[in-house]
């Protein structure tokens, strides 16, 4: 039986979602055949932001590869762009871009051409160096003009043209944002969280000019924009000028084949046009009821209802969509939903903290929530939409509402893992539809234990990534101890096939001692590497060449490069060493003087016994650290964090050894130890175990014929009980198998990868073989430990030898614009 011919024009996201739909339930009704005007492959549009900002590659964002289409017979016509249909004889036609013509009969056919970028019709709009930010061609003209060109200007403060700002500033572009409206993202926010996110962005610093209105664009002799002209004829230098101010429903060719055209193309309920039924429209193009939405989750809906009629179940109806926005703003998160701006006979919770970077405001209406407006803190985000949703009175924990769903009812005796406390029926992906139950069903019975595993099969975090948290909380609770068991064989990042492994072993074999010449010998596809690959590549390199691969400090994190823990106000978290946790007075004195002296206003004892200074200015670090003189607690760093210690024999009366000894001797032998990911020790004096040594990823417990060593646990997320590895006689041997276990770690593990994931991945006995069977060997570990921290500095005092750029503490001055609008 011939199948029938179904056509779509546009290869977007809405558009292949519906072929994906339709794949699933009626796999061998159509042959398919899409056009698509981009030479790409379906990708994730929403993630062209992370690609232009550096931290993600075109590979990474492709949804459906060019294998995707082959497996599943389905002939795409990429960089072909349709420029007729004949509704008379059902053809498609398309330039072939030789002068030629493609054709394609169809019995049923899908617009889904998307939206186009609006620019304002202005005077220069067509000059050289004036770009719309909507594709991966736009995307790629932005980082070449970021090499070339220094002043960049982006106009439009909506959610697009702050990513794109925020994109431009990482590639070292001096960036303005131009906004008519008098608040960002006026939107998706209203006036208070608008200016809450500009101060955090200034900050950061972005410029702004709110309420400018632009009159031109005025260009140089070569024809390429140079600067941006007002209102009140103020100029502003500009080499790349980014209109990112709306999209309009992509209908021109609706038009030219004369379906009715209303803000969109007019579609029924069944997403059927209403000029003819063979013909159907999705995504954005698309007008139903008189909206055309711009968001993914609606389209995603659009997209399974008219996979079902295609199917020819004609089940589905496509009845609109309520709405939510949750975002993630160059690193800000914001939610907001419903009627959040409030107005007649609505009620306003609002908490403001601005100091604190939190603000919520939910409106409130005949006892229901309509509104909600979240900056900073947007964790219950996706409740108060089902609450909105749902439709259900909140009389009854309308005191406790603005606290979030964790201090309703039982809830909070679930623990902090709201995965835990989830329904299987809550929607956890809005964009998808996804909900927790659908992500447990897919962990279980594919054995999967990845967030990619799982983002590929569920699609749940696949599109804008907000949830990407809560699928990975669901992750670790479901899959329990197999969480982060990465395959072997998976890339180290979108810049490389190879993996972590493979990578460790070239270093070492062809004794590579620099990010360069690592991406250069095993043909990295980007020069420079990412933020994913970089921070591990130079870990392998230090870790496996000490004293001669030097250490790259831009290739580390961000608090391993300031050497103190940056905080979600901007401040930073100083936490000084104490041996085992035993301190002095004088120390205690220095503490509490540099405490007054930068007014740092929190003062905290850390669950590793440590005095943790909480809100130190950026300004101050330096001199906090000179004032307290005591060495760094790494508390930032992949490294050595704490060794927690009991009072153990030399006070208390149970003591059966001397703890408190014992963790200060481990502590001072390696202490500048960087790893893996962060390690900690604890030794305990008896079999009490009151420094919880059997959940640290190295526990030590005196007895009375010596010490019991357990390795690999795990305090974290999901609690690991540490395995009993040993029993020892002396300290001396304790420090020798503690070094030599640690060595092995460091030289084995894959960065990021916590020590009960590398001894689950290598196997207990296997580490066993090489520690305890094997004598010279772990001798031999425990000496190539010592050799790598020998003259290692403290990156607190020796800056020099430490690498430390101490220009990064000095403020920087804030840049006016003279004569620029307001």
């Amino acid at each position: 039986m011939k199948k029938a011919q179904l056509v779509m024009v546009g290869n977007g996201m809405a558009g292949v979602r519906t072929l994906e739909e339709l794949l699933k339930i009626a796999p061998d009704l159509y042959d398919i055949t899409v056009f698509g005007s981009e030479p790409h492959p379906n990708y994730n549009r929403i993630l062209l932001s992370p690609v232009l900002a550096g931290e993600q590659t075109l590979d990474e964002i492709v949804l459906n590869d060019w294998a995707w289409y082959t497996e599943h017979g389905v002939t795409l016509h990429a960089g072909k762009t349709v420029t007729e249909v004949d509704r008379v004889k059902r053809i498609v036609r398309a330039s072939d871009g030789q002068g030629g013509v493609i054709e394609a009969p169809y019995d049923r056919l899908i617009m889904a051409t998307g939206s186009n970028p609006f620019m304002l019709p202005i005077p220069g709009k067509d000059l050289a160096g004036v770009l719309a930010y909507r594709d991966i061609a736009d995307t790629q003209a932005m980082i070449d003009a970021a090499t070339k060109y220094k002043h960049a200007v982006v106009i439009g403060g909506g959610l697009l043209g702050l990513e794109a700002a925020n994109g431009l500033m990482k590639r070292g572009m001096t960036v303005s944002v131009v906004h008519v409206a008098p608040w960002l993202m006026e939107r998706q926010l209203d006036d208070v969280a608008g200016k809450l996110l500009q101060a955090s962005l200034e900050q950061r610093g972005m410029k702004f000019l709110i309420g400018a209105q632009t009159q031109e664009l005025v260009g140089n002799d070569e024809g390429r924009v140079k600067a941006i002209r007002f209102k009140d004829g103020t100029e502003l230098p500009a080499d790349l000028v980014v209109m990112a101010v709306g999209i309009r429903p992509n209908t021109a060719l609706a038009e030219s084949m004369r379906l009715h055209v209303n803000k969109g193309i007019v579609v029924s309920d069944t997403l059927q046009t209403v000029t003819d039924p063979r013909i159907y429209a999705v995504g954005e193009c698309a007008a139903h009821r008189g909206i055309a939405y711009g968001l993914v989750a609606p389209l995603f809906e659009q997209g399974k209802v008219l996979a079902t009629h295609l199917a020819e179940f004609g089940i589905g109806r496509y009845s609109g969509s309520l709405t939510s926005t949750k975002l993630k703003v160059t690193g800000i998160d914001l939610f907001s939903a419903g009627n959040f701006t409030g107005g007649a006979n609505t009620e306003e919770i609002v908490m403001s903290d601005p100091s604190g970077g939190v603000y919520k405001k939910l409106v409130i209406q005949d006892d229901k929530l309509v509104g909600a407006c979240l900056y900073g803190d947007t964790v219950d985000g996706s409740w108060y939409f089902k609450l909105l949703r749902d439709g259900r009175s909140v009389a009854d924990i309308r005191d406790k509402l603005m606290f979030g769903e964790s201090n309703i009812g039982d809830v909070g005796h679930q623990g902090h893992s709201k995965a835990a406390a989830m329904a299987d029926s809550d929607e956890v992906c809005g964009c998808n539809g996804v909900t927790k139950g659908a992500i447990c069903k897919a962990i279980k019975d594919k054995g999967l234990f990845t967030l990619e595993e799982v983002r590929k099969q569920t699609k749940a975090s696949a599109s804008c990534g907000s949830c990407t948290g809560l699928v990975e909380q669901i992750l670790m609770f479901t899959a329990g101890g197999d969480y982060s068991a990465t395959p072997k064989l998976k890339a180290m990042c979108g810049c490389t096939d190879h993996g972590h492994q493979a990578v460790r072993d070239a270093i070492r074999d062809s004794k590579y001692t620099s990010t360069s010449a690592v991406f250069t010998g095993m043909g990295w596809r980007t020069p420079n590497g990412c933020s994913s690959c970089r921070p591990a590549v130079n870990y392998y390199l230090i870790s496996t060449w000490p004293k001669e691969a030097k250490d790259d400090p831009q290739s580390r994190f961000i608090n391993e490069r300031m050497h103190a823990n940056i905080q979600k106000d901007g401040t930073y978290s100083v936490i000084p060493r104490m041996w085992g946790g035993e301190t002095t007075a004088d120390e205690l004195r220095r503490i509490a003087d540099a405490v007054d002296k930068y007014k740092i206003p929190t003062v905290k004892v850390t669950g590793g016994q440590r005095i943790d200074l909480l809100g130190v200015k950026k300004e101050d670090l330096q001199a906090v650290w000179k004032d307290i003189g005591m060495p760094s607690g790494h508390a930032y760093a992949k490294a050595l964090r704490t060794v927690k210690t009991c009072v153990g024999s030399e006070w208390c009366r149970m003591g059966t050894q001397d703890s408190t000894q014992m963790g200060k001797d481990l502590e001072r032998a390696m202490w500048r130890m960087y790893a893996p990911h962060k390690v900690k020790f604890a030794v305990s004096g008896c079999p009490r175990n009151c420094a919880e040594a059997g959940i640290k990823d190295v526990g030590i417990i005196g007895v009375d014929s010596g010490w019991e060593m357990y390795v690999a646990g795990n305090g974290g997320i999901k609690t690991e009980v540490a395995h009993f590895f040993t029993k020892l006689k002396t300290a001396e041997e304790v420090l020798e198998y503690t070094g030599a276990f640690m060595q092995l770690y460091r030289l084995e593990g894959w960065y990021l990868e916590r020590t009960v994931h590398y001894v689950n991945r290598v196997g207990l006995d296997y580490v066993k073989k090489k520690i305890l069977d094997d004598h010279e060997g772990r001798k031999a570990l425990w000496a190539e430990l010592q050799f790598a921290l020998d003259g290692e500095p403290d990156p607190w005092f020796d800056f020099k030898q430490a690498s430390v750029d101490t220009r990064q503490f000095i403020p920087i001055k804030p840049v006016s614009f003279e004569g620029s609008a307001a």
